[in-house]
């Protein structure tokens, strides 16, 4: 952990870095209204950066242009090109005058859009798409992004430069889910930031993007913008990470099931990782992982409330009363077993079991193995189902011929309900809170599980009940749960 006295020091000030998401730059209300807000800021702290993804839609246009070029699709590409190319103009058109600067940026974002013709002709061309040709591709959003917010901060008088992040943040050359190489990384990111500072200039950072020690584009897959905003906080001992997106913080609930959801004012970094897992709305793991081993505080605000104070991140909270801070829901999966009374002290059945999964790539949310070993049961992905039960019966082809395992079978249409909060384990009764709620309503709870960690326990139940099942947790463990305590 780094010291904050040393970090100020080494910086010359408190050093602030500002992230806004896709919705928070989507249109020209957003950028306005996220342009106020940096403006906002700038007498309070002596060096800020903004990092911004691309607009709203733009990247999942720019990846519909690279598949409809490599299959050919030539009109479908050149309209979604015309589309993009007037969601960009039409910025310009509301908020920039006509001047050298907005001059300066339509000849840029014209040099980006022809880049994209020449990426999606030339992959039309190839009849292949590879994941450094579609890295090339999406970068472009956050690229065109960057130079019109800048742009904009200009015309209200503030100093600043868009800045790719190509020039700085440095990975290997996995494309699409690239890893950043952080020791050259952090060297690369002061040479460029620091001067910039010095002058007072505010640097506008693409997030999402960044490149491989040969200079070829990737990205950093999901929770991208996220993932530069922490790792510049890192790289630049930053003071704070704020992360603008279009909530008011993380919620008690998903607002859209449960419609007393509450704000959360402070959470601790193992929780909101959890959180994460289990299928809210929040930031990915990952993606801010390095402000998590610099201890730097991260703050999830509203670009079009921002006077709420949203919610604080970090590694100092500790509640420590066992109480529940959130419930969340994982829906879209299937719940396989694999049992049989032949089971009972045969070695290896369970690792030989994921490793059948393992082969097909998919992802497990949750293992729940009786302590009689004649069954194990894991819940993953309903798309992988088929797959996963053909590979996991030829892998136990014997087994079953001997009947030491009688079936490997799936229940489709299952949720995952999980309750979240620190010291859970340690308090005695949350679970009976919990299971009680369900019970209220009547609904089943098809397999639990509950990991040493503290911080979660889960339940799968049918999908027609995972509804019922957060709202009734929630208003009995969490809205109930805090006026008792």
């Amino acid at each position: 952990m780094v010291d904050k006295e040393k970090r100020n020091a080494s910086q010359h000030g408190r050093t602030l870095v500002m992230k806004f998401g896709g919705t928070s730059v989507g249109s020209s209300q957003a950028i306005r209204q996220a342009a106020d807000i940096v403006h906002g800021e700038i007498l309070h702290w002596e060096n800020l950066v903004v990092v911004v993804s691309a607009m709203s839609g733009i990247t999942d246009s720019l990846i519909a242009c690279a598949r409809a070029a490599v299959v050919g699709h030539v009109e479908k590409y050149e309209e979604l090109i015309t589309v993009m190319y007037e969601k960009h103009a039409k910025v310009m058109d509301d908020l920039l005058a006509y001047d050298e600067k907005r001059k300066q940026v339509c000849i840029e974002l014209d040099g980006l859009f022809e880049t994209l013709q020449t990426l999606c002709r030339g992959i039309h061309i190839m009849g292949e798409l590879t994941p450094r040709g579609m890295d090339a591709v999406v970068a472009l959003g956050e690229r065109m992004n960057a130079r019109l917010f800048s742009t904009v901060l200009q015309q209200y008088g503030t100093n600043s430069q868009a800045v790719d992040a190509t020039t700085f943040i440095v990975t290997d050359a996995s494309f699409q889910q690239a890893r950043p190489l952080m020791d050259i990384t952090r060297q690369k990111t002061k040479s460029v930031l620091i001067p910039l500072f010095t002058k007072k200039i505010i640097p506008v950072v693409t997030g999402f993007i960044a490149a491989t020690e040969e200079g070829i584009t990737s990205t950093l897959g999901r929770g991208g913008s996220d993932y530069t905003a922490a790792i510049l906080g890192d790289c630049l001992d930053a003071d704070e990470v704020w992360t603008w997106t279009d909530v008011d913080g993380v919620m008690t609930a998903d607002p859209r099931i449960v419609s007393d959801a509450r704000i959360i004012p402070e959470v601790s970094y193992n929780e909101i990782s959890e959180m994460a897992y289990f299928g809210a709305k929040v930031l990915h793991p990952k993606s801010i992982r390095p402000v998590i081993e610099r201890n730097i505080p991260l703050w999830v605000k509203n670009t079009f409330n921002p006077a709420c104070p949203g919610t604080r991140i970090d590694g100092t909270y500790r509640s420590g009363n066992g109480r529940i801070t959130a419930v969340t829901a994982i829906r879209g999966l299937s719940l396989v077993t694999v049992e049989g009374r032949g089971m009972l002290g045969v070695p290896g059945i369970a690792a030989r079991t994921f490793a059948a999964v393992a082969k097909h790539d998919a992802s497990v949310l949750m293992i729940s193995q009786s302590s009689s070993e004649q069954s194990i049961c894991f819940v993953i992905p309903s798309e992988a189902v088929v797959q996963v039960i053909k590979a996991i019966e030829s892998e136990m082809e014997f087994e079953l011929a001997r009947h030491d395992i009688d079936r490997v079978w799936a229940q489709p249409d299952v949720v995952i309900v999980t309750a979240i909060g620190s010291g859970m384990r340690q308090t005695p009764g949350v679970s009976a809170r919990l299971f009680g709620a369900l019970g209220k309503e009547k609904i089943n709870a098809i397999a639990i599980a509950q990991g040493s960690s503290e911080y979660s326990i889960s339940v799968v139940v049918d999908a027609a009940d995972a509804d019922r099942a957060v709202r009734q947790i929630h208003a009995e463990v969490i809205i109930n749960g805090s006026k008792n305590e």
